[in-house]
């Protein structure tokens, strides 16, 4: 009786402290999976107003201050300035600007970067911003920016306008149409 009595009471304390763990798991989970909506929010945030800043503003500090250590030695001061003397010369992009984001996390729920391209339209000229982002410690920062220009294609003739000896030319696989000879001139 004893015996049975001593594993009841060691068993009792047993279920509290599972339902602990499953809450502390519970709870990490929860952390993790809304600290990773977070950062993929404050990540598109970030590449939208740098988007804004560099394609409206023409900002050129905001390569200064959020440049990746790497980027600022791929990224010369002189290339800096020469890629906002070309955004400036370009003028302003047609507004809303439509953006491909990409955001991935190395760990799943860590190291997260992205991949952000903006489609940029220009009187006149299509042109496309490419940045790479990433989160390493604290703050998001640029890893490298492309601005390439599109050129748009010339417009379609119209169908009537196709040239003569186009329109003569028999269909593939038959034989040429009999010419007749040219009518005598009266004299």
């Amino acid at each position: 009786m004893k015996l049975r009595s001593q594993l009841k009471l060691s068993g009792e304390g047993f279920l509290p402290i599972v339902i602990v763990v499953v809450l502390l798991i519970g709870g990490g989970l929860w952390y993790l999976y809304s600290n990773k909506a977070a950062t993929d929010r404050e990540a598109r945030e970030f590449a939208r107003d740098a988007v804004k800043r560099l394609t409206v503003d023409h900002d050129r500090r905001l390569l200064d201050e959020r440049l990746s250590p790497q980027a600022k030695l791929d990224m010369p001061p002189s290339q800096r300035d020469y890629l906002i003397q070309r955004l400036t010369q370009f003028g302003v992009p047609q507004q809303p600007i439509q953006m491909d984001e990409n955001i991935t996390f190395q760990s799943y729920f860590f190291e997260p970067s992205g991949i952000f391209t903006a489609q940029l339209n220009y009187p006149g000229q299509g042109a496309m911003l490419q940045m790479a982002t990433s989160h390493p410690v604290s703050r998001w920062q640029i890893d490298n920016v492309t601005f390439t220009t599109q050129r748009q294609a010339p417009p379609p003739a119209p169908a009537s306008a196709q040239p003569p000896a186009a329109a003569a030319q028999p269909p593939a696989g038959q034989p040429p149409p009999a010419q007749s000879p040219p009518a005598p001139s009266p004299q």
